[in-house]
């Protein structure tokens, strides 16, 4: 049961990364976002999303923060929720390198004389989904997801879920 709540760390952890964040985002051409003026956070979905409390709340803090410098305001009767969730999954590198001498064995200049090898490095890479339902349909309208690497480095988490959060939602509301 430990090792299930170890998981859902992992997979917030690529908010803190050193690699750039890579967003795609998805909505429906037939919603009218300029209508969405107020939001709320969907409760039922951020409490299911596997992730620890503390980072939960850096992630609402960042979207707080986004939204508000939209003109988005907080409401007990919104025009949208906003509902969050994490996946991850390990990734394998393998590289071959090699290795020449221009002094081979014996006298003189020998471009055989040389190795290979290979590197293998491992790194988690996560992703951070942003999903807007719409409040009175309860219909999922727009989607934005970013990738990125995981780290364990305390110090930069809330500012590479602040960088996550702000391009994910850099282009929300869609302009048509």
């Amino acid at each position: 049961m430990k090792l299930l709540k170890f998981i859902p760390l992992v997979a917030l952890a690529f908010i803190t990364g050193c690699s750039s964040v890579q967003v795609a985002t998805d909505y429906d051409n037939k919603t009218d976002f300029s209508n969405y003026k107020t939001y709320a956070f969907f409760k039922e979905g951020i409490d299911k999303t596997e992730i620890s409390d503390l980072d939960k709340k850096r992630i609402l803090t960042a979207i707080d923060t986004e939204l508000t410098k939209k003109g988005m305001t907080k409401s007990a009767n919104p025009d949208f929720l906003i509902n969050i969730f994490t996946k991850a999954q390990q990734r394998v590198d393998v590289s071959q390198n090699a290795y020449y001498s221009p002094w081979g064995y014996g006298w003189g200049w020998n471009p055989y004389w040389g190795s290979t090898y290979n590197t293998v490095s491992t790194s988690v890479e996560g992703n951070l989904y942003i999903d807007v339902l719409d409040a009175g349909r309860k219909e999922l309208v727009w989607q934005g997801v970013g990738t990125g690497y995981l780290t364990k480095n305390r110090e930069k988490k809330e500012a590479r879920i602040t960088e996550f959060v702000a391009k994910i939602l850099k282009d929300f509301p869609p302009k048509k």
